[in-house]
């Protein structure tokens, strides 16, 4: 009967590496325990019950370790990571004309206006948004 029990813990193991949420990986440990029980009796209840009873109490002692390490918000990448930081305008920015231009870093980004409003060359901005291909600045 281990034979069985060393097969489930390993299509457990194979459906973890296939999801992302590291719940699968508590039944292929739980599924090892029952496999241990399985050298000392032959009673499939009780070797089902360990399997039960570990999978789910290793699930409920984890959680809490599990979501305080992938507590981390979602990072932003690309385009979104300029929201809030400082730059300069390079071309003024003209709410009729539709023109403009920021320097955020050592990128160059078309730029609109957050209220609609001219801004002057020179002047320091902040990023409120992005908008397609555009900073939205303040």
């Amino acid at each position: 009967m281990w034979k069985l029990w060393l097969i489930i813990s390993g299509l457990f193991l194979i459906m973890e590496i296939a999801t992302i949420g590291f719940l699968v990986f508590w039944f292929a440990i739980g599924a090892l325990f029952a496999l241990v029980v399985s050298f000392f009796t032959d009673n499939i209840i009780i070797q089902t019950s360990v399997f039960i009873v570990s999978s789910t109490v290793l699930i409920f002692l984890t959680r809490p370790f599990v979501k305080k390490i992938s507590k981390d918000d979602n990072v932003r990448t690309n385009a979104y990571s300029i929201i809030g930081k400082r730059g300069i305008v390079t071309q003024e920015i003209n709410p009729i004309s539709g023109e403009g231009q920021v320097k955020i870093g050592t990128e160059t980004w078309s730029a609109k206006s957050y209220n609609d409003i001219t801004i002057p060359e020179g002047t320091e901005i902040e990023v409120a948004n992005i908008d397609g291909v555009k900073a939205i600045v303040k």
